[in-house]
């Protein structure tokens, strides 16, 4: 075929996006019901090793954790490529996190209204290193008690950074809230001549 014939096509933007919080809020599930590949999941079972160190309050029935991260994949339009990491959620594993923020447009930060303190490291994770997020919340068994405007505030958030409900099953809402985070990161770069990837 003649060069002048041939049509290329520019390989579509990639976005490395973080699914951050704290144990058993979600994080394994969003990843999986929204990836388009099978994701890759490090999970292992709880086992009586982690009696007194996980806090299984609240969360009883759990009985896998993810001790490295999860990793998903998923399109947004033609253009546009999410990488999904998802992080390990017990405090013995956060020394990964560093390591996984690197080169991070941004973030969610998934939340259990249940248990809003296990988030908390999450929020100031990002915070502190200007690496800008959206909170999800994540609705166990379709509930949602409580509306963003009460979460907020008691998340001490600032007004730019949006709460949305959100069911971390399904794959619509999961992708719904990584589409805000996008629209975000689009508006801050319009704003600031672009985002920049975090670093250590």
């Amino acid at each position: 075929m003649a060069g002048s014939d041939v049509i290329t096509r520019a390989a579509p933007d990639t976005v490395k996006i973080l699914i951050a919080g704290g144990f058993g809020v979600g994080k394994t599930t969003m990843v999986g019901s929204v990836s388009e590949i099978a994701p890759l999941r490090t999970e292992e079972p709880l086992t009586a090793a982690g009696l007194g160190v996980d806090d299984l309050d609240g969360i009883e029935e759990k009985k896998a954790t993810t001790v490295a991260l999860d990793f998903g994949r998923i399109s947004i339009g033609s253009d546009l490529v999410l990488y999904l990491f998802g992080t390990p959620g017990q405090q013995r594993f956060w020394f990964m996190w560093n390591d996984l923020a690197l080169g991070a447009l941004g973030a969610v930060v998934l939340i259990d209204v249940r248990r809003p303190e296990t988030s908390f490291a999450a929020i100031d994770f990002f915070e502190r290193r200007n690496i800008p997020f959206v909170v999800g919340v994540n609705g166990f068994y379709g509930d949602h008690p409580y509306p963003p405007d009460e979460i907020r505030e008691a998340l001490a958030l600032p007004d730019h950074v949006q709460v949305l409900l959100c069911d971390a099953r399904e794959r619509e809402s999961s992708r719904d809230v990584l589409i805000a985070l996008i629209d975000q990161l689009i508006a801050t770069a319009v704003h600031t001549g672009g985002p920049r990837p975090a670093e250590k």
